[in-house]
């Protein structure tokens, strides 16, 4: 299932009429039974095959009743003459500090005529300058000559840079990628074949830490800390697109992620996959086809020998290999999942991914180039030879590192638990799980009504709640927001009961967002001190599944999407649920100076009872420190919930570098008193306007909490977001108050003011007023886009997907304001409007 296949049809085709092409597709060999208490890999016999195991089902989704037989992949037509390029392996060495990079080329060439072709092989590096404009850095032309038939490798003479731009990832730095392209051409025929190739020169080493036990991860010598997530693959029924993975991939960086697991159980993953890593700076863990549920240590008892054909097995890993060597954003070669491969397959494995001498050599660097090469082999002829193999997701620097099933857990979760020392004991976790329910309208869109029914809350005798879901959400594989055998109260009744769907709904994602923030803010405070990384279970679901995922099939986003968006900032400011400490992280290579947190307390009366700035403070580089303890609910006054609101910020000229708001209660206490809340009437302004950039609409807003503020000691309201605070969010210059007149334009859809504009490639501004008397908070606003049908069917879904928010679900307090940037792509015929909701903005309403 895992290799490239080409055939030459040169000659069988019919020049002078049609061809036609028939596949005939077998299941496979051994596609196993589902016991009646299902398992992970079902009876684990697909194991015997070559191929991706999910398909027999697993706790997070039902089994593929065709085991996705037939063909998968990408099938195209290319056109070659007489000398084929094959598979050119790229790598790039680093000397003085990274100030002298050398490229290293060496490709297979097969002559497919019956006689010797003259070449003359061409590789040229370009750079895009500006729009389509690129500018050739190197070109280097070789002549050489092909025995008829031959097959060869070939190795260009190295290519020096002097302080090229280096790729980086997400968090660090921008992602530069280079253009490589080669091209041959036959003499008497002319250019007979062509491959190009974005190309980003870093290097990535990862090694034990003797400080935590866990693997740590270096990129351009500098160590980097694995805030990321556990991939299965984009879509069960594997119907794969370069649309479908860029969405996927850019919502991992949305998410400020810098790593994702492949895990064993799903796909080698494709090169599109890839180029949007490569694009939106995401490291990628590529596990080979091997889990322990499957291969040896599965209930019922599997085989522990792997698949039945090992060559056919390691003929598609040296395949795997080829295919995905020259991506940047490639950092980590596992034998498998939570297993490790047969003896001869894993022993094969390390010496296809033998390390050439130069990355064996942590201060490699440092050596003079004379020193490796030419002396030793190239190490663009290795297999691959830069990245390190693992043996396996639970072995060497992960979990406990000796193979034990140490990793989870997999549920609900107290969310002051994940900042307490004893939470998990080892350096790295490569899996860790929790809660993923989506938004009502995905239920509706994807579940017949008897599925809308939300779950019965049973009071046990010791006082927490169990739930029992409707059959359809157990198919769906819903995991509970209570756990009464860890001593988790049923986080969503800490709300209220919920009344419907809309609601159990609407404080699920409360819960979400809390709890994967918890997560991640947990991991952070004890970053390098404890940890050097961790990986979450899981970050989507190939179907309609009801856990773990930050966004659902259809590529909407739940809160705890922006719970990790918040959380995995670069640089940010926390509060430590467990001490109740206000921390600052600073994940970046340079130091943090002249700056200060502001710390701000709101009750549900819309007041502001306690206020405290720090001193200037220094932070230094790759670094979480306690600042001071916020010591609120320890005052005479404390009310039962209140909210939290933290901001780093810029002394010099008061730029946010980071912002946070927590709800929370007294110990002990719950967020009742939140349901009364929702009639809590705050007023809003917002400004909006929209861009168009070819097929993309752009919306920008500005969204403004007009209650009266008690006091003007914070001025800090206007969120003024510093270049090194999150990118994407965008240009308030483009929302400065327009005349009320222009508000008048009501019956225009959005579409065709974007048509109206597309000549400036912008729509006129609107403000819009919700109105409201009361002072507070604007609780857990959240956008959402949908299509203005006329002709809507009732219950039709209407939503647009995907949309990238540069945040949602935020709060405002009194007199602050957050500008917000929405972007989505604009199919024909679509008329669409974006729709603010909020916890205590149950209606909805229209801005454009």
């Amino acid at each position: 299932m895992f290799r490239r296949h080409s055939i030459d049809v040169t000659s069988i085709l019919l020049h002078d009429r049609p061809n036609l092409l028939a596949v005939l597709v077998h299941p496979p060999d051994h596609p196993g039974r589902i016991p009646p208490q299902g398992g992970q890999g079902g009876d684990h016999e697909i194991g015997k095959d070559v191929a991706a195991q999910y398909v027999e089902g697993w706790d997070w989704i039902a089994p593929i009743r065709d085991r996705n037989t037939g063909i998968w992949d990408e099938v195209s037509i290319s056109v070659t003459g007489p000398v084929k390029i094959v598979d050119p392996h790229l790598v790039s060495s680093f000397f003085d500090n990274y100030k002298r990079v050398y490229l290293h080329t060496t490709i297979e060439l097969v002559n497919k005529s019956a006689i010797v072709a003259e070449c003359f092989l061409n590789i040229q590096v370009a750079t895009e300058v500006e729009g389509n404009t690129c500018l050739v850095e190197h070109l280097q032309t070789q002549n050489l000559s092909l025995p008829a038939g031959a097959h060869v490798h070939y190795t260009f003479s190295e290519i020096f840079f002097y302080k090229p731009k280096l790729w980086w990832p997400n968090g660090m730095g921008k992602q530069y990628l280079y253009n490589v392209e080669i091209t041959i051409e036959v003499k008497g025929f002319g250019e007979s074949d062509l491959w190009s190739q974005p190309f980003g020169f870093r290097k990535i080493e990862n090694h034990i830490d003797s400080a935590t036990g866990g693997r740590l991860f270096k990129v351009n010598g500098e160590p980097i800390f694995i805030r990321g997530g556990n991939w299965i693959l984009s879509d069960g029924l594997l119907r794969l697109s370069k649309k479908r993975y860029q969405a996927d991939i850019k919502f991992h960086a949305d998410m400020n992620f810098n790593m994702i697991r492949c895990w064993g159980g799903g796909l080698a993953e494709r090169p599109d996959f890839y180029h949007y890593c490569d694009m939106y700076g995401i490291l990628v863990w590529q596990e080979f086809w091997i889990t322990g549920d499957v291969d040896g240590r599965g209930d019922p008892i599997s085989n522990p020998d792997g698949p039945l054909d090992h060559d056919l097995f390691l003929l598609c890993a040296r395949d795997t290999i080829k295919l995905l060597r020259n991506h940047p954003s490639l950092a980590l070669w596992v034998g498998g999942n939570e297993q490790v491969p047969p003896e001869d397959v894993n022993s094969a494995l390390k010496t296809y991914l033998k390390l050439h001498p130069y990355f064996e050599n942590l201060n490699s660097d440092d050596i003079s180039k004379r020193e490796l090469f030419p002396v030793l082999k190239d190490p663009s002829q290795y297999l691959d030879g830069t990245r390190v193999y693992v043996q396996g997701s639970l072995w060497d620097g992960f979990a406990d590192g000796k193979g034990d099933f140490t990793d989870g857990p997999y549920e609900i979760q107290n969310p002051e638990d994940f900042f307490k020392e004893d939470y998990y004991e080892y350096g790295f976790n490569p899996e860790v799980g929790s809660v993923g329910m989506p938004v009502a309208a995905t239920i509706r869109a994807t579940m017949p009504p008897e599925g809308w029914d939300i779950p019965l809350f049973i009071k046990l005798p010791d006082g927490y709640v169990q739930e029992a879901a409707n059959p359809i959400w157990e198919y769906h594989k819903y995991i509970p927001y209570s756990k009464p055998e860890k001593k988790v109260h049923d986080q969503i009744l800490l709300y209220g009961t919920p009344k419907d769907l809309d609601d159990f709904c609407l404080k699920a994602q409360l819960v979400n967002y809390i709890q994967y923030r918890a997560l991640l803010e947990g991991w952070t405070s004890r970053m390098w001190s404890k940890y050097t990384g961790v990986l979450i279970w899981k970050t989507q679901n190939p179907w309609t599944g009801l856990r773990g995922q930050f966004y659902d099939h259809l590529h909407d986003q739940t809160a705890g999407f922006y719970g990790c968006r918040c959380a995995a900032e670069p640089i940010h400011v926390q509060l430590n649920l467990a001490t109740y400490y206000i921390e600052v992280v600073n994940t970046t290579s340079g130091e943090l100076s002249n700056v200060a947190i502001e710390a701000s307390v709101w009750n549900l009366e819309g007041m502001c009872p306690y206020y405290e700035v720090s001193e200037k403070l220094t932070v230094p580089s790759k670094r979480t420190v306690p600042i001071f303890e916020m010591k609120y609910p320890k005052s005479k006054n404390a009310k039962p919930v209140y909210f939290l609101l933290l901001k780093l910020y810029n002394i010099s000229d008061y730029g946010i570098l980071s912002r946070n708001l927590y709800w929370l209660h007294l110990p002990g206490g719950d967020y009742k008193l939140l349901e009364p809340y929702r009639n809590k009437e705050v007023p809003l302004k917002i400004t909006s306007q929209a861009l168009i950039r070819g097929s993309t609409c752009e919306v920008q807003v500005r969204v403004v909490n007009t209650s009266k503020k008690p006091d003007s000691r914070s001025l800090l309201d206007k969120n003024i977001l510093t270049k090194s605070s999150r990118t994407g969010d965008c240009d308030t210059t483009l929302l400065e108050p327009v005349p009320s007149a222009n508000e008048k334009k009501q019956e225009m859809s959005l579409f065709q003011k974007i048509q109206r504009n597309f000549a400036k490639e912008r729509s006129s501004l609107k403000v819009t007023a919700i109105g409201g008397t009361e002072y507070g908070v604007a609780f857990f606003l959240h956008f959402s886009v949908h299509d203005s049908k006329k002709d809507k069917k009732e219950g039709e879904d209407t939503r647009i997907l995907p949309v990238h928010y540069s945040d949602n679900y935020f709060s405002l307090v009194p007199g602050e304001e957050m500008s917000i940037t929405i972007s989505f792509e604009i199919l024909p015929g679509v008329n669409p409007h974006v729709t603010l909701h909020g916890w205590n903005y149950q209606g909805g309403h229209t801005l454009l």
